[in-house]
């Protein structure tokens, strides 16, 4: 293979790296929130509710959004442009929870800012822990003819010979079943928590409420972790996340007349200015069946690692791909 081949599939790493961020984002430990969609003008009247009021609304939503398993899904995430990946993105298309599926295509500037290479618009599909991005078919040409990049976290971690990378990889992809339900359980913990008040979404009336979690609840409330981290390594993990500047998370949700959940907003404050994410939602129980791409169409991206570490003389070269 040619050290221009393997070049071109090195340069592609502004892209998956955009792909991966709002992938875990969406999934992850925290909630999405950005534009504003929301009439918040209309939370200027009506009557407010208590925090046990609050509270009983937000279990209801979470209730109801963990038995729907699924929805569709539009989001717009912005990035500082001091941040790494920095830029906009969106995404539409399914998502399921328990177990997490997604069906998804990304657009938006944080796929190509600077890096000529990459794709315009990627689709994404997450299926038994695996994701699969379609680079377009002109990624094809560097990847032996197969235009769909396969990431196995599992498989990476297993190859590594990292035992306890394998176990936190395989735990940290379960507990990335954390969807809006997840999300709501999460706000709940906010000792901020309240109403603001009646607002439209899309023309849907919904009630707005918000709160406001620290790094140190966030961490408290996500029992995920307690897998994953021993309190020496949760308290490594803290105080790195205070050294980035990361203050807290400002999370806002609406909910409808069903008790589900249709925007979940959350702006997080850093050095580097503030990201903001949103994710609306519809059509919850819609079909999220996930059907990955035949493996002959596929390129392994642990094979990718393996041929740059050869091109660039080492293990380095693998590191320096940005992935």
């Amino acid at each position: 293979m040619t050290v221009d081949v393997v070049r071109g599939r090195a340069g592609r790493r502004r892209a998956v790296g955009a792909v991966l961020t709002t992938a875990v984002l969406c999934t992850g430990a925290v909630a999405c929130g950005g534009d504003d969609k929301a009439d918040k003008g209309a939370g200027d009247s009506g009557k407010t509710q208590s925090r046990s009021q609050v509270a009983e609304v937000i279990t209801a939503a979470y209730k109801k959004t963990s038995a729907a398993k699924s929805a569709k899904v539009e989001m717009t995430m912005s990035m500082p442009a001091a941040m790494d990946g920095g830029g906009d993105m969106k995404m539409s298309g399914v998502m399921g929870w328990d177990p997490t599926v997604m069906d998804v295509t990304m657009t938006g500037s944080a796929l190509t800012e600077g890096d000529p290479d990459a794709p315009e618009k990627v689709r994404m599909l997450w299926r038994d822990n695996v994701m699969y991005m379609d680079m377009g078919a002109a990624a094809a040409k560097d990847m032996d003819g197969k235009r769909w990049m396969k990431m196995d976290l599992n498989a990476i971690a297993e190859q590594a010979g990292d035992e306890k990378m394998a176990k936190q990889m395989t735990s940290g992809l379960d507990s990335m079943n954390q969807d809006p339900a997840a999300q709501l359980a999460m706000l709940l913990e906010s000792p901020n928590l309240k109403h603001v008040g009646p607002a439209k979404v899309d023309g849907v009336q919904t009630q707005r409420y918000k709160g406001r979690l620290s790094v140190k609840e966030m961490m408290n409330t996500n029992k995920n972790l307690d897998d994953l981290l021993s309190k020496s390594e949760r308290e490594k993990l803290f105080k790195n996340i205070e050294k980035s500047g990361i203050k807290g998370y400002d999370t806002e949700v609406w909910v409808n007349e069903d008790d589900l959940p249709v925007r979940m907003d959350i702006d997080i404050k850093s050095p580097e200015g503030t990201m903001k994410m949103s994710q609306t939602f519809s059509d919850y129980g819609a079909t999220a069946k996930v059907t990955a791409p035949p493996a002959g169409q596929t390129f392994d991206l642990m094979e990718m690692f393996k041929e740059i570490g050869k091109a660039g003389g080492g293990a380095g070269a693998g590191a320096d791909s940005g992935l």
